[in-house]
Parts: structure tokens; C-alpha cells; sequence
């Protein structure tokens, strides 16, 4: 038998968007798509809280919060962390990813990775909805789709 999810929620299914401010020109554009598949996908604004943080390196211990509180069904984890010339960007790209995945372990909520890690301003815009597709939205698809595959599995 195949199981898995929709891309649907129930009325009463409560989201936080957690998102970096850091890189706004297009961590704003990635909320944007969040808060459409939301939208599109039965979620109600009453529904849907946005948290922002400073930077990328900030999330982990956020979400590591706001999962401890059980006030959210699901998370959204939204940021962008764009290559410069030093290797700042590989340490907190790492360290990004790596507490998302542990305090998502840690709590077995219901969290989807959005997190951005480009080469340039370019490539992060371009995945945030400037070309085709935005990152933002296809996180909040795939968290709606984890949320109901949770419901059906009755976890």
C-alpha cells in the first residue's frame, strides 16, 4: 500500500514561518511563497505566524523554542545564505543545517528546510521567484504535504 500526503490543511492546522532577516531582499520573497501555499492550500491568515531572526545561524535555537512550546502544528524554516569571499559562509551554512535537522530530530515535529545556500545574489534570487519557481513556496507545499501524511499515519 502507498502512503502519503496532500497538499491539503484542515481549518484549524496553526503554522509559524520561522525566516532569517539577514539577505531580506530575498528572505522577503520567500515568505511571500510560504504564506501563498499556505493560502492556497486552505491555510487561514488568523492561522499563519511569521517569526523573523536576525541571520541563518539564529534559526536552530528558534525553532528549538517554538517547537518546545507545542503551539504550531508545523514549522517553516526560511533563510538565505549567500557565498562571499571568506569562509563564513561555510560555517554558517553547516551549522544552519545541521541544527534544523538535530532539533527537528530532537522534538519529531513537523519542520520543512527552505534555507537557501547560493553562490551569489543572482542564484538566491533567482530561487526565490524571480525565475521560475520559489523555494518558499515549494517548503510550505512540502510541510502541508508532511502534515497530512502525519494525519494519516497518526503520528
Amino acid at each position: 500500500m502507498l502512503i502519503q500526503g496532500k497538499l491539503h490543511l484542515k481549518e484549524s492546522d496553526k503554522i509559524a514561518i520561522i525566516a532569517s532577516r539577514f539577505n531580506s531582499l530575498v528572505t522577503d520573497k520567500l515568505i511571500e511563497g510560504a504564506k501563498d501555499s499556505f493560502l492556497r492550500h486552505g491555510g487561514t491568515e488568523a492561522n499563519l505566524d511569521t517569526i523573523l531572526v536576525p541571520g541563518a545561524f539564529e534559526l536552530p535555537f528558534l525553532l528549538d523554542r517554538v517547537l518546545s512550546s507545542g503551539n504550531y502544528d508545523g514549522i517553516c524554516v526560511l533563510g538565505a545564505i549567500i557565498r562571499g569571499g571568506t569562509p563564513h559562509f561555510d560555517y554558517v551554512s553547516a551549522e544552519a543545517t545541521k541544527g534544523v535537522a538535530n532539533v527537528t530530530l530532537k522534538y519529531g515535529g513537523a519542520v520543512s528546510f527552505g534555507i537557501l545556500t547560493t553562490d551569489n545574489i543572482d542564484q538566491a534570487l533567482d530561487r526565490a521567484g524571480l525565475k521560475a519557481g520559489n523555494k518558499g513556496f515549494e517548503a510550505m507545499s512540502a510541510l502541508i504535504e508532511l502534515l497530512d501524511l502525519y494525519k494519516k499515519l497518526d503520528i
